[in-house]
């Protein structure tokens, strides 16, 4: 399942439900959670250890964040690769 993840802060119950083997892709604002040393980075460290985490790229650029900012274990998309992932997944849930 792909999971989209909008919510800023994401939210406790939407983490808990993302599956093992699920690829999920933090966009906009939600990209905020994803840094070192936010009160989600502990919980976004046991994802990337369960399923693909990815954050969009150019949210990113536009916040002026790095990947070396964000938790380890993580991974880019650009819109190419949301559009991939997106075929590659039957299923789609966004969290906004």
């Amino acid at each position: 399942m792909l999971q989209l993840i909008f919510q800023t802060p994401p939210d406790a119950a939407v983490l808990a439900r993302i599956g093992a083997g699920d690829d999920v892709v933090f966009l906009d604002g939600a990209v905020l959670g994803l840094l070192k040393n936010s009160r989600w980075a502990q919980e976004i460290s046991r994802l990337t250890g369960a399923c693909q985490v990815f954050a969009l790229a150019d949210d990113l650029q536009i916040r002026g964040l790095a990947q070396a900012d964000l938790v380890a274990g993580l991974a880019l998309v650009d819109y190419a690769g949301l559009v991939a992932l997106t075929v590659k997944n039957t299923v789609t849930q966004s969290w906004s």
